[in-house]
């Protein structure tokens, strides 16, 4: 098994958790002894241990450390011999010759979902599919506007929600970005330009939501198509970005195939925008809107991974200005649109592109949602809905 996910996202936690239940041994390669070690002997390093083997941060022993991994599971292809993590997408870096695809069982591990924050099931997405009646009854959300602005500020990452100073977090999210650039994308890429990566994020941060033209990264950052184009690519590496593909069932021959890219927390992204609760506060803020759509994009891919649903993330949007933020498709075809705002109140024009949608879908479409800041349940139509943001984890909870 393979244990990929962005740094501080849980994961040495949930691998030693698994190994004081189960036994056998744990080492991590970020500590620099032990990486010394696997580094001057890979197959000694390997084969060393009582099993399961659990082995942190296998990218930074490299392609050496893997092939040494793989030799040992040909000969013996008993199941639950290693348990490995990583924080960069092990079947995308670019230095490692072998993936080990096929021969391991990959897992994806984020940030905390406000649903595992405050205790509850992270179905929220089965009921989508299941219809506006699943939410039929429910009690008016006790959020506030404040109250999810506050949640989208502080993002998910563990180690950042026990931070209340603004400062100390503003500290720790520029630590983070410098430890990712320096150590995780440097261990696998030549970057001549390192500095410039964090702004790269920042700009794809303010664009969340559209479309990422390269020319215009490039212009901006002063770099050519290639290096940015690279650049994306080693965000995408280390868990820093998503990208959201564009949806298709020849619904119309103009539509944009170009795939949307988010920061993968909302927490990091407001980081990146330098805005923060007291300045998103203001109504119309600009970033308010981007944030909330980031922080949707961020939930949904959390409680897809910790999902059985089947379900692939999409949007949609064509040549017409018609846009969805959110599909989802399950493998029988059937789809669900997902509306994301940051106004407090929803009207019928809110809903018109999933009305259109829902028109040429017919029996395929499951509903479509709209998701908001305020406080009621209420349909608009036989297969709409408008919900509060609060329904992603039942309405429980407050930040206050």
């Amino acid at each position: 098994m393979i244990v990929n996910g962005p740094r501080q996202s849980g994961k040495t936690t949930l691998l030693n958790l698994f190994h004081d239940a189960r036994g056998g041994s744990f080492r991590s390669l970020d500590d620099a002894t032990t990486l010394r070690i696997a580094s001057d002997d890979p197959a000694g390093f390997a084969a060393y241990g009582a099993l399961p083997r659990v082995i942190d941060e296998i990218q930074r022993g490299g392609d050496a450390l893997v092939l040494a991994i793989k030799y040992l599971v040909d000969r013996d292809n008993s199941k639950g011999q290693f348990v490995l993590s990583g924080s960069t997408r092990f079947l995308t870096v670019p230095t490692l010759s072998e993936s080990l695809a096929g021969r391991a069982v990959f897992v994806e591990l984020w940030p905390f979902a406000a649903a595992e924050r405050f205790g509850v099931s992270g179905d929220f997405c089965g009921l989508l599919f299941a219809g506006r009646d699943s939410f039929a009854g429910a009690d008016e959300s006790r959020w506030s506007r404040q109250d999810y602005l506050r949640l989208v500020c502080a993002g998910g990452y563990p180690e950042v929600l026990g931070i209340d100073n603004p400062t100390l977090r503003q500290g720790w999210f520029e630590g983070y970005l410098s430890t990712v650039v320096l150590r995780d994308v440097a261990s696998f890429a030549q970057i001549q330009h390192g500095d410039l990566i964090p702004r790269l994020l920042g700009m794809l941060a303010a664009r969340a939501g559209g479309q990422t033209v390269i020319a215009n990264l490039a212009a901006d950052l002063q770099l050519n198509h290639v290096t940015v184009r690279n650049y994306l690519r080693y965000l995408d590496t280390v868990f820093l970005t998503g990208s959201v593909p564009a949806w298709s069932s020849n619904l119309n021959a103009r539509l944009v195939k170009t795939p949307k890219v988010f920061p993968t927390d909302s927490g990091l992204a407001a980081h990146l925008l330098q805005v923060d609760l007291d300045g998103l506060a203001a109504p119309g803020h600009p970033a308010a809107g981007i944030l909330v759509e980031t922080f949707v994009y961020a939930e949904l891919t959390r409680l897809l991974a910790a999902s059985d649903l089947g379900a692939t993330l999409y949007y949609f949007r064509d040549r017409n200005r018609r846009e969805v933020d959110f599909l989802l498709e399950k493998r029988d075809g059937r789809v669900v649109g997902i509306e994301a705002k940051a106004a407090s109140t929803v009207g019928p024009d809110d809903f018109r592109h999933l009305r259109w949608l829902e028109d040429r879908l017919g029996d395929r479409f499951a509903g479509g949602y709209v998701l908001y800041l305020g406080r009621q349940t209420y349909p608009l139509g036989n297969r709409m809905m408008a919900l509060p943001l609060s329904a992603m984890w039942q309405h429980q909870g407050s930040s206050e």
